[in-house]
């Protein structure tokens, strides 16, 4: 199986001068996810946690929504013309009765077989196979205080940015601030996956009480991440697109950006940071 970090030679320059050393990379390599024994999709990835992205890559396309949706994923042998496994290539078998969409799933994009890549197709996409609309959910109340302090306590999790700094991370906390889990990887989206993946394995979709945090920007797709897995909070310490606003909008997400000392933009779904307690405390 790779190794989550590579050592590489680097010439280092520092005020003039000159010396060789090692560096601590993060490592790279192409994860196929295959289901059913068919090809589906290929992503760029930190090894690990390669079961869990994969399932939660099908909850985010709508494939998997429960525990017994899955009945195993395995590493494929014979990944190679030699016969020797790569552990690139990964099978999801889907368990009795799940009904695999008739859609193509490409890694940045989410697309159906009839809407290619239309902003207004796509936000219609998400809303209607979601299997547990945001807006239907109990109440959850955060806040801004309790949102400025999870960015520090999620840089204070990152263990592998801190030999790289070369990696993104995403957390999940509880409506009262405390840490789940978190997860590393070179790409944004894959380090949702696996959180998301993870809790699909214990059984814990949807995660309807949970705030997630993603140490880059938030992009259309990993708000559809945060609904597909019925997470009523995503927040950002960069900036929304603006088809993730549109999103968060149609769906109920709450879209908290910037994120950044005791400053953020709240973008959709303000009903659930208490803003007036925040103004009578200015």
């Amino acid at each position: 199986m790779g190794r989550v970090t590579e050592r590489r030679k680097v010439i280092r320059i520092r005020d003039g001068a000159v010396s060789s050393r090692p560096d601590t990379l993060v490592a790279e390599e192409p994860l196929e996810i295959r289901l059913n024994g068919k090809p589906l999709a290929i992503t760029m990835r930190t090894p690990g946690d390669d079961f869990a992205l994969a399932a939660g890559f099908l909850v985010s396309e709508g494939v998997l929504a429960e525990q017994g949706d899955l009945q195993n994923i395995v590493y494929c042998a014979g990944a190679t013309v030699d016969g020797s496994n790569t552990y690139n290539v990964v099978d999801v078998k889907t368990g009795p009765g799940v009904r695999v969409p008739d859609i193509t799933l490409e890694r940045n994009v989410y697309t159906t077989s009839s809407c290619g890549l239309c902003g207004k197709a796509s936000l219609d996409a998400v809303r209607t196979t979601a299997r547990w609309p945001i807006a239907d959910t109990p109440p959850v109340r955060v806040s801004p205080e309790l949102l400025a302090s999870l960015p520090d306590r999620l840089r204070a999790a990152q263990r592998v940015f801190d030999r790289t700094g070369g990696l993104h991370a995403a957390a999940l906390f509880t409506e009262d601030g405390d840490l789940v889990d978190v997860r590393e990887d070179v790409g944004r989206h894959n380090a949702v996956d696996k959180l998301v993946g993870r809790a699909l394995q214990n059984g814990d979709l949807p995660l309807s009480r949970s705030v997630l945090l993603v140490s880059g920007r938030a992009s259309f797709e990993l708000a559809q991440k945060a609904v597909m897995a019925g997470i009523p909070v995503l927040a950002a310490v960069s900036a929304p697109s603006s088809l993730a606003v549109d999103l968060a909008a149609e769906t109920g997400l709450t879209l908290v950006g910037f994120l950044r000392g005791t400053s953020m933009n709240v973008y959709a779904g303000e009903d659930r940071v208490a803003l007036r307690a925040a103004a009578a405390q200015g």
